[in-house]
């Protein structure tokens, strides 16, 4: 079964990735949307069971509006392609439509609570691959789409993911709030630039993934537990802490590299405004990645419970979180 889950998401992703027709388009969003609800819900703990449902009405939501927008395409302009979007009505929907998929402010109500409710790895699919299909459909439709909207929606997003991630004790629920500000930097670019958007989606899909499976192999779920980790692998917590710093976009580390090249292009559109807002909200995120890096290497803050230590293991760390933690610290030279 989960041979046939995870065959079907990577299918409907390239289903959604390589169509013109927006019928296909939505059809790839469908399977993809079917084949990770099983995997949500998987543990059937009641909160998992209420992530699902709660993921399954958003995305089912989105997918009606998607089709929506591209009937009222057709019918006033007579064509199905997806970079034809002329119609102001149906670009407005297909906004709304994609910004609840991805999870954009006002519609981001929904991805902390469903990343809470599923397990580390269905988490990590959720928050990269799970995002792929509707940035492609942003990036394709780029041109015809409200730029202000656009801007506005950015910023809004990288302050309330960064806000809201301030007081957050779940590893998970963080991972969401960060997963928020890093659309806002997508979405910002999106008009003047897509392909900046495209390889700062790359970019944050890799960190995220290191971040994701390092917190799988230490099975850290809160910041409690992430406190009494270093005893079991120092050497993953210790790159855990590049890796979040990384995330954050410091300079020498490879998450600097997108936040640089946006502030760029948006200082040549004249938006210094808009990049100095963002730049700013971006130092919310900081503090976040900092007090999980703050309880995953540095210290052991004060506290009243007593917790057990991990036994400290000899098992060799998996390459593929090697090669990814490796590159999220090292690329940007």
């Amino acid at each position: 079964a989960k041979l046939i889950f995870t065959t079907s998401l990577f299918l409907g992703t390239t289903i959604t990735i390589s169509s013109n027709h927006w019928i296909t388009a939505w059809a790839g969003l469908e399977i993809n949307t079917l084949a990770i609800l099983p995997l949500i819900s998987k543990s059937h703990h009641p909160r998992s069971i209420e992530a699902a449902t709660k993921y399954f009405l958003t995305q089912a939501t989105a997918s009606t509006l998607v089709l929506f927008a591209s009937m009222t395409n057709a019918w006033h302009t007579g064509q199905w392609d997806i970079t034809q979007l002329t119609h102001p009505t149906s670009c407005l929907i297909l906004t709304s439509a994609i910004a609840m998929k991805l999870g954009l402010v006002p519609f981001h109500f929904w991805f902390p609570e469903v990343l809470q409710g599923s397990p580390l790895a269905t988490g990590l699919l959720l928050s990269t691959i799970m995002k792929f299909p509707p940035v492609v459909l942003l990036v394709m439709t780029s041109p015809s789409l409200n730029p202000t909207l656009l801007t506005f929606m950015a910023i809004s997003s990288a302050a309330l993911g960064g806000w809201m991630g301030l007081n957050q004790t779940q590893t998970r629920k963080i991972m969401a709030f960060s997963s928020i500000s890093h659309l806002g930097w997508m979405t910002i670019i999106i008009s003047y630039n897509p392909k900046l958007t495209l390889l700062n989606f790359y970019l944050y899909t890799m960190m995220t993934a290191a971040v994701f499976l390092v917190l799988n192999t230490n099975n850290t779920l809160s910041l409690s537990t992430l406190m009494t980790t270093w005893a079991k692998n120092p050497t993953l917590s210790a790159m855990l802490l590049l890796t979040l710093l990384s995330l954050a976009g410091l300079p020498p580390l490879t998450g600097f590299l997108p936040k640089w090249l946006i502030i760029q292009e948006l200082t040549k559109q004249d938006m210094a405004i808009a990049a100095t807002v963002i730049s700013l909200l971006s130092l919310l995120g900081l503090f976040f990645y900092l007090r999980l890096a703050y309880c995953a290497t540095i210290t052991l803050p004060p506290h009243t419970t007593n917790h057990m230590k991990q036994w400290h293991t000899n098992k060799p760390v998996n390459t593929s979180i090697a090669i990814l933690t490796t590159m999220s610290t090292m690329l940007l030279p």
